[in-house]
């Protein structure tokens, strides 16, 4: 009976023993699938990402190129658009003379054109002068005095008449008569006045015109050293006291018999020249004459 139960025990003991070694077992098995589950799903998630990460550098890729040829096309169009904003400088047709007046440079081509010149500027009605002439498509020089650009609004003025495509002409800084100025004194009315007005619109004039008309040998030189072109007129009248008023000045400078193919003309920034121009460039125009355009003269 006691060897029996020693049997049964040992027989009890044993399964108990393999039973919890098989649930040992069983347990290891979970912990072993428990921690090796992570390194699969992190691998899985890795070649997820690096899938990602392919499609987001490919996407990329295409976004760059894309950008690049946007890019090519966008400095295409600009370069486009740059040439054709870009006029090609005109030829010159016509040149200086000696007594003043113009004259084409093509041999026997018919001289029509005269051209219009405006002294004493930006005194008063020079801007209102130019605005008219742009209004009529009517080019001019505007020559300039040195005392009539003191002052940040003077400087405004010929900024204005200049961007509004008119030529700015040397005539000196105080207007003096250079017959009774030293040649130092000559060379400065002409070189700073230059100055000035470069620095104010940012070019050097091409054109000089000496007070009341009067040249002397150094300013001839100091015109010449300065790359310049001097330049008188062969009519103007709004000086004289009989066509100072606005009706008499735009008849006579239609009317006159020094009005020929070539005319240099002569006015001043003066309130009634202002109120003729509209009629003596409509009456020049009427008598078959074109008011050059000064970029013409070479």
């Amino acid at each position: 009976m006691k060897k029996r139960w020693m049997l049964s025990a040992v027989i009890l003991a044993a399964g108990c023993s393999a039973d919890n070694e098989g649930a040992a077992e069983a347990e290891n098995n979970v912990h072993t699938n428990t921690e090796t589950a992570p390194d699969e799903n992190n691998s899985a998630a890795e070649e997820l990402n690096e899938t990602n990460d392919a499609e987001d550098n490919s996407e990329e890729e295409e976004l760059e190129i894309e950008d690049e040829e946007e890019n090519e096309e966008g400095k295409d169009e600009e370069e486009s658009d740059g040439e054709e904003d870009m006029e090609e400088p005109e030829t010159p047709a016509y040149s200086l003379q000696g007594d003043s007046s113009i004259a084409p440079l093509e041999e026997g081509a018919e001289n029509n054109a005269v051209l219009l010149t405006i002294d004493d500027a930006p005194d008063q009605h020079a801007v209102e002068m130019a605005e008219t002439l742009a209004e009529l498509d009517a080019g001019a020089i505007f020559f300039v005095n040195g005392h009539f650009l003191e002052g940040e609004e003077k400087e405004e003025m010929l900024q204005h008449i200049h961007e509004l495509g008119f030529e700015i002409g040397n005539h000196t800084m105080t207007h003096p008569n250079l017959r009774d100025v030293t040649e130092g004194e000559t060379e400065e009315e002409i070189i700073a006045l230059n100055d000035r007005i470069e620095e104010i619109i940012g070019e050097r004039p091409r054109f000089f015109r000496a007070p009341f008309g009067v040249n002397t040998d150094k300013s001839e030189e100091v015109v010449e050293t300065e790359g310049m072109q001097s330049m008188n007129w062969t009519y103007g009248y709004d000086f004289e006291a009989d066509y100072m008023e606005a009706e008499a000045l735009e008849e006579i400078m239609v009317e006159t018999e020094l009005l020929r193919g070539g005319a240099n003309l002569l006015m001043h920034d003066r309130s009634f020249t202002l109120e003729a121009l509209p009629g003596i460039v409509e009456g020049l125009r009427e008598k078959g004459y074109e008011i050059v355009d000064v970029r013409d003269i070479e």
